[in-house]
């Protein structure tokens, strides 16, 4: 006991770190415990953060803010009406047309593929256990299916909930960019007026996770495009879907290009089998790879992260079991975030300073 007591007394001695311990406390309950109901206002926060960077640009530029916010958030809109109206209905429906056609052409060419094991290799395989094997597979890709199935049948029951959504997060996104100053400015009159570790911790995450943010959605948007344009250009089947599975799996470092790269060659193959056609697509995708990875990831994010990445692969694992999607795209910035409460800690000469100060 008197070990616990101490360590307490050496590290949360300083009033206004126990203030900020308990701060982080209350919003980590509040996000596990109330997380689903706030989705609208935390995805508004979320936006309204990437979107502030263009606003900065333009109000640095001698633009007004509330016209500045005006033009950012009429462009924001326009794109969501371009995405809901062209894309959306295109992922959807090539999503439909995959499970309809490729999926029984996957289980015909895998029954037939597999069929061959026994006469090629007798003392290995045995008739039975292929046919056992290609019963568990079928039941697999039928269990595919229904969940996609079942997605979409919940997703028109939830159509309320999403039009709901799809009109409150909009509102919430100009609010926030319109009045930042004012709810900033209110958060902070709850705050201490001694709060140096405070600044220093949102000074240093603020500073990363907003170039984060806005560097992966570019990320995202380029690999998308640039994958999207070589499918098309290679005549690839679902080149939109497969285009948004590459640009998106950039949010999962190291294990999102892995997983990606199996359904690009698949449909490949299917499409062309064995032929130089797949080849060259092979090449352009992996191009497109190691030009995100040595190019366009240095580029965007040189100065952000300093992690290593067995750090980046627990964070996504904890962060991405606990909430999710969002928790997965947000496992670096959190990381972040703890990485700068541990070098914002302050030493023990530190501690004692801020202590003869407030004396």
């Amino acid at each position: 006991m008197h070990l616990v007591t101490a360590w307490f007394r050496r590290y949360f001695s300083n009033p206004e770190i126990v203030f900020f311990a308990l701060f982080l406390i209350a919003c980590l309950a509040v996000i596990l415990t109330m997380g689903n109901m706030l989705i609208p206002l935390l995805s508004a926060v979320v936006l309204a953060y990437l979107l502030e960077g263009l606003v900065g640009w333009l109000e640095r530029r001698g633009i007004p803010r509330m016209f500045a916010v005006t033009v950012v958030f009429s462009g924001f809109m326009v794109l969501v009406g371009a995405t809901l109206v062209g894309v959306i209905p295109l992922i959807s429906q090539q999503v439909t047309q995959m499970i309809h056609t490729e999926l029984p052409r996957l289980i015909t060419t895998s029954q037939h593929e597999l069929m061959q094991l026994p006469e090629l290799y007798p003392e290995l395989f045995t008739e039975q256990q292929v046919r056992e094997a290609i019963r568990v597979i079928r039941n697999e890709i039928a269990a595919f299916g229904q969940s996609v199935l079942s997605l979409s049948l919940s997703s028109v029951v939830g159509l309320f909930t999403l039009l709901v959504y799809l009109i409150l997060t909009p509102l919430l996104i100009f609010f926030l960019l319109k009045d930042k100053d004012l709810i900033i400015k209110w958060f902070i009159s709850f705050l201490p007026k001694q709060r140096q570790f405070a600044d220093r911790v949102w000074n240093d995450v603020d500073r990363q996770i907003g170039n984060y943010v806005r560097g992966k959605f570019i990320e995202i948007v380029v690999i998308w495009s640039a994958s999207f344009v070589t499918f098309s250009l290679f005549g690839l089947k679902y080149s939109m879907l497969l285009g948004m599975l590459v640009g998106v799996s950039v949010i999962i470092p190291y294990i999102g290009a892995a997983v990606v790269t199996a359904p690009v060659l698949l449909v490949a193959w299917f499409q062309w089998g064995w032929g130089s056609e797949f080849v060259w697509l092979a090449v352009a995708y992996f191009m497109i790879q190691a030009l995100d990875g040595n190019v366009l990831v240095p580029l965007l994010f040189s100065e952000v992260v300093n992690l290593h990445p067995i750090a980046i692969i627990v964070s996504i694992l904890v962060f991405g079991g606990l909430w999710g999607f969002w928790g997965v795209f947000f496992a670096i910035p959190l990381a972040t975030l703890v990485q700068s409460i541990i070098t914002a800690w302050p030493s023990p000469e530190e501690r004692e300073s801020m202590a003869e100060a407030e004396a």
